[in-house]
């Protein structure tokens, strides 16, 4: 593989990375450091857009690092069209100047031999070097005593009770840094130590939405109260998987209404036996399974659900056992 291809390859992944911010903000930049829930995002989207779905196996083979070879033509073509354009020669086609422009820039110049510096003008040398070195300690020392550890807690909106023994998942979007994901504990707080007048969080939990928080915070002030919306529709479908119901067509009727006729639904399995731990159901299958008196979907925990005006489009679930 030329380098020329190699370059095109590397250039096409920064286009799947733009397009991915588009629904994700808060995914890494580097699509090489994606792991785990940024790759299920990525493989959903891909689903959903072009109708493609790549392995786990082929993403840490050809994306998470410069590969020796390209993949196939066809999957080139898919991940172009993800990425806006209309196969794999119409992205080299029309990202041909980028590519050039790059490579001629990383030709290394012709050194250029510089005499040595006379004694009489060392300290022309010394004097700004030890401004600058000076400079960095004073900045050390004001980043350091202006870094205080702030405490997030999460409320519900609507009961201002806190939300506690429910795993929060935040991710903190500081400027000129990469995003870091924290855990709240048992008790609905996070702590966070920063030395940044403003940030910025993207917050998600089972059962409420999901959410950007963007806070200036104050020296003085070191407790947040971060108030969270409830997600009525996973709310409303974990009680359906728990309630005994007689007027099953009256839910069946709900359900129509709640979850879009495209929407794509993932049953995930914590069994390692299970080959490839999720099951796709469409809405059919998953209102049958749930509204029937002998479906097999009971008393399940609703993982995560995205909404597009105003219905389900994506859901994903497991099932909870009994202990």
């Amino acid at each position: 593989m030329s380098r020329n291809q190699i370059a095109y390859f590397e250039e096409l992944k920064k286009k799947i990375v733009a397009m991915m911010q588009q629904s994700y903000p808060g995914i890494n930049p580097d699509i090489s450091e994606w792991k785990g829930q940024e790759i299920t995002d990525f493989q959903e989207e891909l689903l959903k857009c072009v109708n493609a779905h790549i392995s786990e196996k082929w993403f840490y083979t050809h994306m998470k690092s410069v590969s020796k070879s390209l993949p196939r033509i066809d999957v080139l073509n898919l991940l172009s069209k993800y990425a806006g354009y209309s196969n794999w020669d119409d992205f080299v086609y029309k990202n041909q100047d980028l590519i050039g422009a790059s490579q001629t820039g990383a030709l290394a110049a012709p050194a250029v031999v510089q005499p040595a510096p006379d004694r009489s003008n060392r300290y022309f040398i010394i004097i700004p070097v030890a401004t600058v070195f000076i400079v960095l300690i004073f900045f050390g020392i004001f980043k350091l005593f202006n870094t205080r550890e702030y405490k997030f807690c999460f409320y519900d909106a609507d009961t201002r009770e806190p939300i506690v023994n429910t795993k929060i998942q935040v991710q903190v979007l500081l400027d000129g840094e990469s995003p870091a994901t924290n855990y709240s504990g048992p008790d609905g707080c996070f702590f966070l130590k920063t030395d940044k007048s403003k940030v910025k969080l993207v917050v998600s939990a089972p059962y409420y939405q999901s959410d950007t928080i963007t806070r200036i915070v104050e020296k003085l002030n070191l407790n947040e109260i971060v108030n969270l919306h409830a997600n009525d529709y996973a709310l409303m479908i974990h009680y359906f998987s728990q309630m005994k119901v007689d007027d099953w067509a009256k839910r069946r009727a709900r359900l129509e209404n709640m979850i879009d006729d495209g929407a794509m639904i993932y049953k995930v399995y914590s069994e390692k036996n299970v080959a490839g731990g999720m099951e796709l159901l469409n809405k059919q299958e998953f209102i049958d399974k749930l509204s029937m008196p002998s479906g097999s979907l009971k008393n399940i925990e609703i993982l995560d659900t995205r909404l597009r005006d105003g219905r389900i489009t994506v859901l994903r679930f497991r099932v909870k056992t009994s202990s």
